[in-house]
């Protein structure tokens, strides 16, 4: 499904933890002796440890006029630290085998290292000092920051850019989830390195931390690594101002002209939180709808029966501070207004009710599907983040099939009535798209 290529990260937790899973694992709680607490699934397969973190707050909290910051700082905060500037730093990582990253999400900052279990003591000194005593020397700077904006000028004409960023801004127009990640030439610019380190200091707290391990690690010996590595950081984080917000543009169609011969379409309209009670009767609607791949009935619609384009697909986009519904499809020029009208057509019959053979069928594909996403000690330590920070409780993995199974005619029916209406929809289309009635035109 191509949804998550243009929604940039909002929907990859959610991936994660609903359209894939688990074998049996044993989760464990760990609590370091000063106090930071991590989950742990210990596997002992390969020599390999794998740690995946998480704070709150990402882009959505970058200042007006420096969107991007976030972003910025995930590319340099691996590029030299402590006594190690940026190619002594890197050097250190290569030569011990050490995967460390960074990542900026609307809603969190994120990292991830991966280390072979020889190097592990090297590896968590090395987060820490990242995370500690970052150094935002001029030349990594400068280099990081012409990176951004190279790939920043390389995406302007690129189609799904163009309906991601129109998305956003339609959406959420007077929200920070409307400005870009990634931010712009001009935002970037502007970026200094004293909001960097106010970023690292303000954001980077262990009041907001979410840790998840997994690998060929004990608790016993994690728990002084965790001290090591993050008892560092301050307690606490600065205040986290961004407002719950309802998604704006329903019954909006905004056509955005560009020279392709395809046209990218996205579709969305309000969708449920994570915690909402209906949410696991929400997955099952969605992955009959258009998430269920080759079995969904917009697979089925408009490409099996039709032919009218290659993807076509739906999913729920849970937020911290909004919820949508998505669906995206890429299809010829020609033939992109059939190809929205059999999509709204869709969202408004699956109203109607879904079948008994669908239900099961697809109660069975969730719930079979499940253990194969957990295929490397990585996925499994972003998991264990993702649980904690949705406060799923650590026997999630163990619960999530039977709340699946759970689900019923009736809560997918009460869902599709309560949820799913087609003239809420926004709609996007970039390209030079036929057979749609815009209600704003851009370019041409």
């Amino acid at each position: 499904m191509q949804v998550g290529r243009y929604f940039g990260g909002v929907i990859a937790g959610a991936v994660l933890v609903f359209a894939g899973a688990a074998q049996a694992v044993d989760v464990e709680r760990v609590v370091s002796p000063g106090g930071i607490e991590a989950w742990l699934v210990e596997d002992n397969l390969a020599p390999i440890v794998s740690v995946r973190f998480a704070f709150e707050g990402g882009a959505a909290l970058d200042p007006v006029g420096m969107d991007g910051l976030a972003n910025m700082v995930s590319g340099l905060l691996d590029e030299g630290a402590g006594d190690l500037d940026s190619q002594a730093f890197r050097q250190q990582l290569e030569d011990n085998s050490i995967t460390l990253s960074y990542s900026a999400g609307r809603d969190s900052f994120t990292g991830r290292l991966r280390t072979l279990t020889r190097s592990q003591e090297q590896a968590f000194d090395l987060l820490a000092q990242s995370l500690t005593a970052a150094r935002f020397d001029e030349e990594p700077v400068e280099r990081i920051r012409g990176q951004i904006m190279s790939g920043l000028a390389r995406r302007l004409n690129d189609p799904r850019t163009i309906a991601g960023r129109t998305f956003w801004r339609t959406l959420f127009p007077e929200h920070p989830y409307g400005r870009e990640v990634r931010g712009t030439a001009e935002t970037v610019g502007a970026i200094t390195v004293e909001a960097m380190e106010t970023f690292v200091a303000e954001r980077l707290a262990k009041d907001t931390l979410t840790i998840g391990v997994s690998g060929d690690i004990t608790a016993e010996e994690l728990g002084p690594l965790l001290d090591r590595t993050f008892g560092g950081l301050p307690e606490t984080a600065a205040p986290i101002a961004v407002a719950d917000v309802e998604p704006a543009g329903a019954g909006e169609i905004v056509v955005v002209e560009a020279p392709v011969p395809q046209s990218t379409i996205l579709l969305a309209q309000p969708g449920l939180a994570l915690d909402d009670p209906d949410y696991f009767a929400a997955i099952v609607l969605n992955h009959i709808l258009g998430g269920g791949s080759f079995t969904s009935r917009l697979y089925d619609e408009v490409r099996e029966k039709r032919g009218l384009a290659y993807s076509v697909g739906s999913s729920l986009s849970p937020m911290e501070h909004a919820a949508l519904w998505t669906g995206s499809v890429g299809t010829e020029n020609a033939r992109a207004g059939e190809s929205v009208d059999v999509i709204v057509e869709e969202w408004r019959r699956i109203r109607e009710g879904v079948t008994e053979d669908e239900l099961n069928d697809t109660k069975t594909n969730i719930t079979g599907s499940f253990a194969l996403r957990f295929d490397d000690t990585n996925s499994i330590a972003g998991m264990l983040v993702f649980m904690q920070r949705e406060d799923l409780g650590i026997d999630y993995i163990d619960r999530r099939n039977s709340l699946v199974e759970a689900v019923t005619l009736e809560d997918v029916q009460r869902v599709a009535e309560k949820v799913l209406d087609p003239d809420l929809l926004t709609i996007i289309a970039v390209g030079q798209p036929e057979g749609i009635d815009a209600t704003q035109r851009i370019g041409g």
